[in-house]
Protein backbone atom coordinates (compact mmCIF):
# COMPACT_ATOMS: atom_id res chain seq x y z
CA UNK A 1 0.00 0.00 0.00
CA UNK A 2 1.28 3.43 -0.92
CA UNK A 3 2.21 5.94 2.04
CA UNK A 4 0.29 8.88 1.95
CA UNK A 5 1.44 12.23 3.28
CA UNK A 6 -0.08 14.26 6.33
CA UNK A 7 -2.10 16.79 4.71
CA UNK A 8 -0.41 20.08 4.97
CA UNK A 9 -2.56 22.31 7.09
CA UNK A 10 -1.98 26.06 8.84
CA UNK A 11 -1.92 26.91 12.07
CA UNK A 12 -5.12 27.88 13.78
CA UNK A 13 -5.21 31.00 16.06
CA UNK A 14 -7.79 31.83 18.51
CA UNK A 15 -6.26 34.59 20.23
CA UNK A 16 -7.80 37.87 19.90
CA UNK A 17 -6.97 41.42 18.98
CA UNK A 18 -5.28 40.22 15.59
CA UNK A 19 -7.94 42.13 14.18
CA UNK A 20 -7.90 44.84 11.52
CA UNK A 21 -8.67 47.92 14.15
CA UNK A 22 -5.60 47.13 15.93
CA UNK A 23 -3.74 46.68 13.16
CA UNK A 24 -4.63 50.01 11.31
CA UNK A 25 -4.29 52.14 15.07
CA UNK A 26 -0.50 51.03 15.25
CA UNK A 27 -0.09 51.02 11.63
CA UNK A 28 -1.19 54.85 11.86
CA UNK A 29 0.91 55.64 14.84
CA UNK A 30 3.98 53.51 12.84
CA UNK A 31 3.62 55.25 9.42
CA UNK A 32 3.94 58.69 11.20
CA UNK A 33 6.97 58.06 13.32
CA UNK A 34 8.46 56.13 9.47
CA UNK A 35 7.31 59.31 7.54
CA UNK A 36 9.20 61.61 10.61
CA UNK A 37 12.42 59.36 10.76
CA UNK A 38 12.40 58.93 7.00
CA UNK A 39 12.25 63.01 5.56
CA UNK A 40 14.25 64.29 8.92
CA UNK A 41 17.13 61.47 7.96
CA UNK A 42 17.13 63.38 3.70
CA UNK A 43 17.79 66.03 5.55
CA UNK A 44 20.63 64.80 7.87
CA UNK A 45 21.81 62.87 4.59
CA UNK A 46 21.54 66.29 2.52
CA UNK A 47 23.33 67.99 5.22
CA UNK A 48 26.00 65.81 6.00
CA UNK A 49 26.67 65.08 2.40
CA UNK A 50 26.39 68.13 0.32
CA UNK A 51 26.04 67.31 -2.76
CA UNK A 52 27.71 69.83 -5.25
CA UNK A 53 24.68 71.97 -6.81
CA UNK A 54 23.43 72.32 -2.83
CA UNK A 55 27.03 73.54 -1.21
CA UNK A 56 25.96 77.47 -1.83
CA UNK A 57 22.53 77.23 -0.73
CA UNK A 58 22.21 75.16 2.05
CA UNK A 59 20.73 77.72 4.67
CA UNK A 60 22.77 78.52 7.83
CA UNK A 61 20.07 79.12 9.99
CA UNK A 62 17.87 78.61 11.86
CA UNK A 63 20.77 77.36 14.02
CA UNK A 64 18.94 74.80 15.52
CA UNK A 65 17.59 73.62 12.43
CA UNK A 66 20.31 70.11 12.22
CA UNK A 67 19.67 69.83 16.10
CA UNK A 68 15.45 69.50 15.69
CA UNK A 69 16.04 67.61 12.23
CA UNK A 70 18.42 64.94 14.02
CA UNK A 71 16.84 64.90 17.46
CA UNK A 72 13.43 64.27 15.44
CA UNK A 73 15.34 61.60 13.29
CA UNK A 74 16.76 59.50 16.21
CA UNK A 75 13.53 59.90 18.54
CA UNK A 76 11.46 58.59 16.37
CA UNK A 77 13.26 55.90 14.99
CA UNK A 78 13.60 54.86 18.74
CA UNK A 79 9.64 55.08 19.26
CA UNK A 80 8.84 53.12 15.99
CA UNK A 81 10.45 49.88 17.70
CA UNK A 82 7.95 49.22 20.40
CA UNK A 83 5.12 50.14 17.47
CA UNK A 84 6.91 47.98 14.84
CA UNK A 85 6.96 44.95 17.77
CA UNK A 86 3.75 45.57 18.27
CA UNK A 87 2.25 45.72 14.76
CA UNK A 88 4.05 42.32 13.79
CA UNK A 89 2.43 40.79 17.04
CA UNK A 90 -0.76 41.89 15.52
CA UNK A 91 -0.42 40.87 11.96
CA UNK A 92 1.70 37.72 12.46
CA UNK A 93 -1.28 35.47 12.11
CA UNK A 94 -1.94 36.71 8.70
CA UNK A 95 1.21 35.27 7.57
CA UNK A 96 -0.14 31.47 7.60
CA UNK A 97 -3.28 32.55 5.73
CA UNK A 98 -3.82 29.72 3.41
CA UNK A 99 -4.12 29.76 0.33
CA UNK A 100 -0.78 31.90 0.68
CA UNK A 101 -1.56 33.58 -2.68
CA UNK A 102 -5.15 34.10 -3.68
CA UNK A 103 -5.01 36.76 -6.54
CA UNK A 104 -2.59 39.49 -8.03
CA UNK A 105 -3.66 41.98 -5.29
CA UNK A 106 -3.01 39.29 -2.59
CA UNK A 107 0.82 38.84 -4.10
CA UNK A 108 1.09 42.57 -4.06
CA UNK A 109 0.37 42.74 -0.32
CA UNK A 110 2.84 40.02 0.58
CA UNK A 111 5.52 41.44 -1.75
CA UNK A 112 4.62 44.93 0.13
CA UNK A 113 4.74 43.54 3.83
CA UNK A 114 8.29 41.18 3.30
CA UNK A 115 10.03 44.15 2.28
CA UNK A 116 8.25 46.29 4.41
CA UNK A 117 9.13 44.03 7.31
CA UNK A 118 12.77 43.36 6.36
CA UNK A 119 13.17 46.73 5.61
CA UNK A 120 11.98 48.34 8.74
CA UNK A 121 13.80 45.53 11.26
CA UNK A 122 16.74 46.11 8.72
CA UNK A 123 16.84 50.59 9.51
CA UNK A 124 15.85 50.23 12.91
CA UNK A 125 18.10 47.57 14.20
CA UNK A 126 21.12 49.31 12.46
CA UNK A 127 19.81 52.94 13.11
CA UNK A 128 19.72 52.07 17.07
CA UNK A 129 23.49 50.27 16.79
CA UNK A 130 24.64 53.61 15.16
CA UNK A 131 23.78 55.77 18.15
CA UNK A 132 26.58 53.38 20.03
CA UNK A 133 28.60 53.74 17.65
CA UNK A 134 29.19 50.11 17.06
CA UNK A 135 28.91 48.37 13.68
CA UNK A 136 29.59 44.45 13.50
CA UNK A 137 29.16 44.49 9.73
CA UNK A 138 31.47 44.01 6.71
CA UNK A 139 29.02 47.37 4.99
CA UNK A 140 29.46 51.12 4.94
CA UNK A 141 26.91 52.16 7.51
CA UNK A 142 25.71 55.59 5.90
CA UNK A 143 25.31 54.55 2.17
CA UNK A 144 22.94 51.16 3.00
CA UNK A 145 21.07 53.03 5.56
CA UNK A 146 20.13 55.72 3.11
CA UNK A 147 19.53 53.35 0.18
CA UNK A 148 17.60 51.37 2.18
CA UNK A 149 15.59 54.02 3.64
CA UNK A 150 14.12 54.66 -0.17
CA UNK A 151 13.38 51.10 -0.14
CA UNK A 152 11.27 51.19 2.93
CA UNK A 153 9.56 54.52 2.05
CA UNK A 154 8.49 52.40 -1.39
CA UNK A 155 7.01 49.56 0.13
CA UNK A 156 5.09 51.44 2.87
CA UNK A 157 3.51 53.59 0.23
CA UNK A 158 2.69 50.51 -1.63
CA UNK A 159 1.45 48.59 1.44
CA UNK A 160 -1.10 52.15 1.95
CA UNK A 161 -2.30 51.56 -1.45
CA UNK A 162 -3.16 47.65 -1.15
CA UNK A 163 -4.56 48.03 2.27
CA UNK A 164 -6.53 51.18 1.64
CA UNK A 165 -9.45 49.64 1.88
CA UNK A 166 -9.18 47.76 5.00
CA UNK A 167 -7.46 50.63 6.27
CA UNK A 168 -10.61 52.85 5.78
CA UNK A 169 -13.25 50.44 6.88
CA UNK A 170 -11.47 50.43 10.19
CA UNK A 171 -9.84 54.27 10.66
CA UNK A 172 -11.98 55.04 13.50
CA UNK A 173 -14.21 53.13 16.20
CA UNK A 174 -17.10 54.24 14.48
CA UNK A 175 -16.00 52.64 10.83
CA UNK A 176 -18.22 49.74 9.48
CA UNK A 177 -15.45 47.58 9.79
CA UNK A 178 -14.67 48.08 13.32
CA UNK A 179 -18.41 48.30 13.95
CA UNK A 180 -18.63 44.67 12.64
CA UNK A 181 -15.56 43.19 15.09
CA UNK A 182 -17.42 41.82 18.65
CA UNK A 183 -17.87 44.53 21.04
CA UNK A 184 -16.46 42.39 23.65
CA UNK A 185 -13.25 43.15 22.32
CA UNK A 186 -13.24 46.53 23.05
CA UNK A 187 -12.04 47.56 26.17
CA UNK A 188 -8.97 44.81 25.76
CA UNK A 189 -8.27 46.66 22.30
CA UNK A 190 -8.13 49.88 23.84
CA UNK A 191 -6.21 48.59 27.11
CA UNK A 192 -3.62 46.94 24.45
CA UNK A 193 -3.22 50.57 22.46
CA UNK A 194 -2.70 52.23 25.89
CA UNK A 195 -0.01 49.85 26.68
CA UNK A 196 2.04 50.29 23.45
CA UNK A 197 1.25 54.16 23.79
CA UNK A 198 2.59 53.98 27.64
CA UNK A 199 5.62 52.00 25.78
CA UNK A 200 6.68 54.24 23.03
CA UNK A 201 6.27 57.11 25.64
CA UNK A 202 8.73 55.50 28.17
CA UNK A 203 11.71 54.63 25.41
CA UNK A 204 11.24 58.55 24.47
CA UNK A 205 11.37 59.69 27.47
CA UNK A 206 14.82 57.95 28.82
CA UNK A 207 16.53 59.11 25.87
CA UNK A 208 15.17 61.87 23.84
CA UNK A 209 16.96 64.20 26.62
CA UNK A 210 20.33 63.31 24.89
CA UNK A 211 19.19 66.04 22.64
CA UNK A 212 16.49 68.03 24.28
CA UNK A 213 18.36 68.92 27.24
CA UNK A 214 15.51 69.95 29.28
CA UNK A 215 14.74 66.02 29.95
CA UNK A 216 18.24 65.16 30.67
CA UNK A 217 17.84 64.10 33.81
CA UNK A 218 15.39 61.26 32.38
CA UNK A 219 18.11 60.57 29.85
CA UNK A 220 18.51 56.56 31.52
CA UNK A 221 18.86 54.81 28.58
CA UNK A 222 20.64 57.15 26.07
CA UNK A 223 24.03 55.79 25.08
CA UNK A 224 24.77 59.66 25.51
CA UNK A 225 24.32 62.05 28.31
CA UNK A 226 25.14 65.73 27.03
CA UNK A 227 26.73 66.88 30.03
CA UNK A 228 29.28 63.98 29.99
CA UNK A 229 32.56 65.20 28.48
CA UNK A 230 35.62 67.55 28.65
CA UNK A 231 34.69 71.11 29.25
CA UNK A 232 30.97 70.23 29.50
CA UNK A 233 30.74 69.12 26.05
CA UNK A 234 30.29 65.06 24.71
CA UNK A 235 33.10 63.99 22.15
CA UNK A 236 32.81 61.50 19.49
CA UNK A 237 35.84 61.49 17.87
CA UNK A 238 39.09 62.03 20.25
CA UNK A 239 42.00 63.59 19.42
CA UNK A 240 43.85 60.10 20.09
CA UNK A 241 41.29 58.40 17.39
CA UNK A 242 42.57 60.97 15.08
CA UNK A 243 46.36 60.83 15.50
CA UNK A 244 46.57 64.68 17.28
CA UNK A 245 47.49 64.62 20.94
CA UNK A 246 50.47 66.13 20.51
CA UNK A 247 49.88 69.79 18.68
CA UNK A 248 52.85 72.20 19.56
CA UNK A 249 51.05 75.54 20.00
CA UNK A 250 54.67 77.21 19.70
CA UNK A 251 54.70 74.96 15.82
CA UNK A 252 51.35 75.83 15.08
CA UNK A 253 50.58 77.89 11.82
CA UNK A 254 46.86 78.36 10.09
CA UNK A 255 47.99 79.32 6.91
CA UNK A 256 44.67 80.68 5.14
CA UNK A 257 45.15 80.45 0.98
CA UNK A 258 43.47 82.89 -1.24
CA UNK A 259 44.40 85.98 -3.83
CA UNK A 260 46.63 86.93 -0.76
CA UNK A 261 47.67 84.12 1.22
CA UNK A 262 49.38 84.37 4.94
CA UNK A 263 50.27 82.66 8.00
CA UNK A 264 49.40 83.28 11.12
CA UNK A 265 51.15 81.81 14.23
CA UNK A 266 48.79 80.38 17.36
CA UNK A 267 49.23 83.87 19.40
CA UNK A 268 48.92 85.90 16.06
CA UNK A 269 45.39 84.55 15.98
CA UNK A 270 44.36 84.88 18.96
CA UNK A 271 45.56 88.43 19.38
CA UNK A 272 42.79 88.83 16.38
CA UNK A 273 38.94 90.51 17.12
CA UNK A 274 37.64 87.45 19.21
CA UNK A 275 33.59 86.95 18.76
CA UNK A 276 31.33 84.96 20.54
CA UNK A 277 28.82 82.50 19.49
CA UNK A 278 25.99 80.25 21.35
CA UNK A 279 25.61 77.26 19.28
CA UNK A 280 25.05 73.83 19.63
CA UNK A 281 27.15 70.79 18.24
CA UNK A 282 24.60 68.11 16.62
CA UNK A 283 25.60 65.00 16.46
CA UNK A 284 24.60 62.36 13.53
CA UNK A 285 24.73 59.73 16.61
CA UNK A 286 21.59 61.78 18.00
CA UNK A 287 23.21 63.57 20.96
CA UNK A 288 23.54 67.57 20.55
CA UNK A 289 24.28 70.81 23.02
CA UNK A 290 24.68 74.53 23.15
CA UNK A 291 27.74 75.94 24.14
CA UNK A 292 29.80 78.76 24.29
CA UNK A 293 32.35 79.40 21.31
CA UNK A 294 35.01 82.17 21.20
CA UNK A 295 37.16 82.47 18.23
CA UNK A 296 37.77 84.43 15.20
CA UNK A 297 35.10 84.55 12.18
CA UNK A 298 35.90 82.78 9.17
CA UNK A 299 34.72 85.67 6.66
CA UNK A 300 36.90 88.14 8.40
CA UNK A 301 40.07 85.13 7.83
CA UNK A 302 38.35 85.36 4.05
CA UNK A 303 38.31 88.68 3.63
CA UNK A 304 42.13 89.02 4.69
CA UNK A 305 43.55 86.94 1.96
CA UNK A 306 41.43 88.46 -1.03
CA UNK A 307 37.81 86.08 -0.95
CA UNK A 308 35.26 87.67 -2.59
CA UNK A 309 32.04 88.25 -1.03
CA UNK A 310 30.14 85.22 -2.85
CA UNK A 311 33.51 82.65 -1.84
CA UNK A 312 33.32 79.02 0.06
CA UNK A 313 36.00 77.56 1.56
CA UNK A 314 37.88 74.26 2.23
CA UNK A 315 38.43 73.42 5.52
CA UNK A 316 42.04 71.19 6.36
CA UNK A 317 42.66 69.41 9.78
CA UNK A 318 45.73 67.98 11.29
CA UNK A 319 44.21 64.90 11.54
CA UNK A 320 45.77 61.91 10.00
CA UNK A 321 43.13 59.55 9.70
CA UNK A 322 38.74 59.84 9.07
CA UNK A 323 36.85 60.96 6.10
CA UNK A 324 36.18 64.00 7.52
CA UNK A 325 39.61 65.47 7.30
CA UNK A 326 39.50 67.87 4.47
CA UNK A 327 35.82 69.22 4.34
CA UNK A 328 34.10 72.40 2.15
CA UNK A 329 31.86 75.23 3.37
CA UNK A 330 29.37 76.70 1.09
CA UNK A 331 29.35 80.80 0.66
CA UNK A 332 25.93 80.78 3.51
CA UNK A 333 28.10 79.31 6.35
CA UNK A 334 31.27 80.99 5.47
CA UNK A 335 29.66 84.22 5.14
CA UNK A 336 27.80 83.71 8.42
CA UNK A 337 28.85 85.97 11.48
CA UNK A 338 27.89 83.24 13.60
CA UNK A 339 30.69 80.79 11.98
CA UNK A 340 34.20 81.08 14.26
CA UNK A 341 37.48 79.55 14.19
CA UNK A 342 36.84 78.72 17.66
CA UNK A 343 39.29 78.64 20.34
CA UNK A 344 37.65 78.52 23.77
CA UNK A 345 35.03 76.83 24.47
CA UNK A 346 32.67 77.92 27.23
CA UNK A 347 35.43 80.63 28.05
CA UNK A 348 38.14 77.92 28.07
CA UNK A 349 41.19 77.12 25.75
CA UNK A 350 40.55 74.42 23.54
CA UNK A 351 40.85 70.64 25.17
CA UNK A 352 42.61 68.34 22.39
CA UNK A 353 39.68 66.35 22.24
CA UNK A 354 37.88 69.79 21.59
CA UNK A 355 40.01 70.51 18.90
CA UNK A 356 42.90 72.46 19.90
CA UNK A 357 44.29 74.61 18.90
CA UNK A 358 41.16 75.42 16.47
CA UNK A 359 38.20 74.05 15.20
CA UNK A 360 35.54 75.28 13.40
CA UNK A 361 31.63 75.69 15.15
CA UNK A 362 28.70 76.87 12.44
CA UNK A 363 25.00 77.22 12.62
CA UNK A 364 22.86 74.53 11.29
CA UNK A 365 25.66 71.88 10.57
CA UNK A 366 26.13 68.61 11.60
CA UNK A 367 28.58 67.83 14.10
CA UNK A 368 31.08 65.51 11.95
CA UNK A 369 31.42 68.80 9.59
CA UNK A 370 33.07 70.98 12.92
CA UNK A 371 36.49 70.28 11.72
CA UNK A 372 38.59 69.93 14.62
CA UNK A 373 42.68 70.52 14.36
CA UNK A 374 42.17 73.32 11.91
CA UNK A 375 45.07 74.25 10.20
CA UNK A 376 44.56 75.51 6.52
CA UNK A 377 41.73 77.48 5.16
CA UNK A 378 41.81 77.57 1.24
CA UNK A 379 39.31 79.93 -0.59
CA UNK A 380 36.97 78.27 -3.06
Amino acid sequence: MKPRLPAVRPPVFRGRLHDARTATSIGRWLGVAIAVCFGTGLISHYLQHQPGWLLDVLPSRPVWGYRLSQGLHVASGIAAIPLLLAKLWTVYPRLFAWPPLRSVRHALERLSVAVLVAGAVFELFTGLLNTVQWYPWPFSFVPVHFAVAWLLAGALMLHVAVKYPEIRAHWAKESPGTLALPTADGPDRRSLLSGVAAAVGAVTLTTVGQAFTPLKFFDVLAPRHPDHGAQGLPVNRSARAAGTTQVDADAYRLTVAGPRPYTLTLAELAALTQHESVLPIACVEGWSKSAHWTGVRIAELLRRAGAPPDAGVRVISLEQYGAYRVMEMGREYAHDPLTLLALRLNGQILTADHGFPARVIAPNRPGVLQTKWVTRLEVL
